[in-house]
């Protein structure tokens, strides 16, 4: 029961807490329940984002944002081959199952059905676009290790992380992958063409100098042929539903969407809050903030080839820059912090090594 009750949130909670409850379960929901148990909502990270993109307050109140009427199922009709028709057919994380008078006492996974020897089932939707994987910097924040391998062949258990990303797109429908090539690019190619990569239409784009990533992309301006492509460092994975994220860049006629991720950060310190002449106003002990950050990976239009200048350096800020200059759309597209794993340094490569692994 502890590790149910993890998944609860009181439903005068914020939404800022809410984040933080999300990132803390393996779930992409939490139950709203009173003090008893009693299941009073679902919450799902999906929820939260549509709010985060109409200007909500971190602060407000989860009181009607979250479903009131979730699907549950009552321990007297459960099965296991009901449980798994609703998990499928309403694309659902979880389903709590109740007592008579509504208390939550177990939930059900998809996972919990499935044997390990059972297809996997993709939840999202074929999104069959164009994916560049910039591929070619020097990665000294994983110094010394990158003196010898470059970043992009760092293992992830038994492949490396660059496999990890072309596999991760591949299996969303991403098929014509390019891969931008420049440190060490001779090497990270003769490793990949010793790989069976036949379901896959790759293109090796080597940069005579480092163009930054906007500047890099520019070499791949013939190999996309469709309206819009995913762009990605390598050294990230963002975990979403890529289907809904296209869908929102089309549909509001964007030129960019940043995958941003929501991240939490606490000081360590009490912070001094003063005023003119050094009068303190206000002490805050240990206080926690709240960050939307730049992912590293984005869905672009392809017309954004038009803003970037040839055979010279230039970053995805400048690309952001000259797209907003002429009036054009720019969006954001938010997910928790836990669905986005950055291997870029060290911290962040032991932490999120064994999470991506098993992905």
């Amino acid at each position: 029961m502890n590790d149910l009750k993890s998944l609860f949130i009181d439903p005068s909670a914020s939404v800022r807490q809410a984040l933080k409850k999300l990132d803390q379960t393996a779930m992409k929901c939490v139950l709203v329940a009173n003090n008893e148990g009693r299941l009073l909502g679902v919450l799902t990270d999906g929820d939260i984002r549509r709010c985060l993109l109409n200007g909500l307050d971190l602060d407000k109140e989860i009181d009607g944002i979250y479903n009131p009427n979730p699907i549950s199922i009552s321990k007297k009709e459960f099965s296991l081959i009901k449980a798994k028709e609703i998990l499928i057919k309403e694309n659902i994380t979880i389903i709590p199952i109740v007592s008579e008078d509504g208390i939550v006492e177990e939930i059900i996974s998809l996972s919990d059905i499935l044997s390990e020897k059972a297809p996997k089932l993709k939840r999202s939707e074929s999104i069959n676009i164009p994916a560049v994987i910039m591929a070619g910097g020097k990665g000294t924040r994983l110094k010394p290790f990158t003196n010898i391998l470059p970043k992009p062949l760092m293992p992830i258990g038994d492949i490396t992380i660059l496999e990890k990303i072309m596999n991760h797109f591949s299996d969303l429908g991403c098929d014509n992958q390019s891969i931008i090539l420049n440190h060490k690019s001779n090497l990270i190619m003769s490793y990949l063409e010793t790989l069976n990569n036949s379901q896959l239409n790759l293109n090796y784009l080597k940069e005579s100098k480092f163009l930054g990533t906007a500047g890099g992309l520019s070499l791949a301006k013939d190999k996309v042929v469709q309206p819009n492509f995913i762009l990605t460092n390598c050294d990230i994975i963002v975990n979403t539903d890529y289907y809904d994220a296209l869908a929102r860049h089309i549909e509001s006629d964007a030129m960019v969407t940043i995958m941003s991720a929501i991240k939490h950060y606490k000081i360590p310190y009490g912070v001094v809050e003063y005023s003119s002449g050094g009068v303190v106003t206000e002490i805050s002990e240990k206080p926690e903030y709240t960050f939307t950050i730049n992912t590293g990976v984005y869905i672009l239009n392809k017309k954004c080839f038009d803003f970037i200048p040839q055979n010279i350096h230039f970053d995805m800020p400048d690309l952001i820059d000259s797209v907003l200059k002429e009036g054009l759309k720019v969006l954001t597209y938010p997910v928790n912090e836990t669905d986005y794993l950055d291997i870029g340094e060290w911290d962040e490569y032991k932490k999120n090594h064994s999470i991506l692994n098993d992905i």
